[in-house]
């Protein structure tokens, strides 16, 4: 009898939410014991099951020892090892396509974005929400140009887009199970995931945040010794615009006339011969710039069609799939 009574409260006793936590992360071993520590914190306080999922894109300093030694101490902590640097995209998907949480939350390995904001995440998703996305108020530790260049290509980007992008809302984000696997669904290259996962629609709410400074280290991605940030605005604006093309059909269309106006002009004499040589750099800059954005849709479409996977896994540590 007793036994049947301990069995009807087993049953009757809810299941935890899992909620997983993507961290695409590469060289940050002087970072890492500190962000496990504060998650564990973070957690501890929540009604809520959690597990870590670390995805290291090929770093070649302490990380991977690290983590290896962690996560034979606690399998809340799993690791997902890339064959060869990927970049932080494919890892961001290879970490939601091996985590088995009800939500998954994704955020950079670098203590800038707090994990003491988690709760608050997760409190929205509870209330109903399908994806709980982050708004920087402030970010602690960032020149003022690059401040004034990011907003200005959010909002560049915001205005060609078929969605809306919220300034400053960057990769930290929580999304509920559905609609990471719809996500997953996509089988594009480059994947801006700040535009596709508005573009997935369903009910998305804020959670406004102060971003930190590094905790250690220096930034990989800096303004000016880094390419990713350019090639993070390009891949943004050509992945969820097609704005670029109309430009370039609106500067030709208007560089003919412009230039049968200018002939006109010529042949009746109100314009000199030397006026032709500023006229022909302005055009083949335009044709040069055209071409460039066309190369660069062309690109992506050839990426697409290649049929390539994303990215290939080395091995796993803690993870059955």
């Amino acid at each position: 009898m007793a036994k049947k009574i301990m069995q009807a409260k087993k049953k009757s006793t809810p299941k935890k939410a899992l909620v997983s936590v993507v961290l695409s992360f590469r060289n940050e071993d002087d970072v890492l014991p500190e962000l496990i520590s504060r998650l564990g914190a973070v957690f501890s306080k929540q009604p809520v099951d959690y597990e870590l999922v670390f995805v290291n894109d090929d770093s070649t300093d302490g990380s991977y020892a690290l983590l290896k030694k962690a996560a034979a101490k606690n399998n809340k902590i799993k690791v997902v090892n890339m064959a060869r640097r990927f970049g932080v995209s494919e890892c961001v998907m290879a970490g939601m396509a091996y985590a088995s949480g009800d939500a998954i939350v994704y955020m950079d390995s670098d203590l800038q974005d707090p994990p003491e904001v988690i709760p608050e995440l997760i409190a929205k998703w509870k209330d109903g929400a399908d994806v709980v996305y982050t708004v920087r108020t402030k970010r602690e530790g960032e020149s003022p140009l690059k401040m004034w260049i990011t907003r200005m290509a959010y909002r560049a980007i915001n205005a060609s887009s078929e969605v809306d992008l919220p300034v400053n809302a960057g990769d930290f984000r929580l999304l509920n199970r559905k609609k990471c696997d719809q996500l997953l669904e996509f089988g594009e290259m480059d994947p801006y995931t700040r535009g596709l996962i508005p573009w997935l629609g369903g009910r998305q709410e804020p959670v406004y945040y102060q971003r930190d400074a590094r905790a250690a280290g220096e930034a990989h991605f800096s303004l000016f010794n880094s390419l990713n940030p350019y090639k993070t605005f390009i891949s943004g604006l050509t992945s969820v615009s097609m704005a670029p093309i109309f430009l370039i059909l609106l500067a030709g269309g208007l560089t003919v006339a412009g230039s049968l106006l200018w002939i006109l002009l010529s042949w009746i004499g109100i314009f000199g011969g030397d006026g032709w040589v500023p006229f022909v750099l302005l055009l083949w800059g335009s044709l040069m710039g055209s071409l460039g954005f066309v190369g660069i849709y062309v690109g992506r479409t050839y990426k697409d069609v290649r049929g390539r996977p994303r990215y290939i896994v080395r091995d796993t540590i803690n993870l059955d799939k």
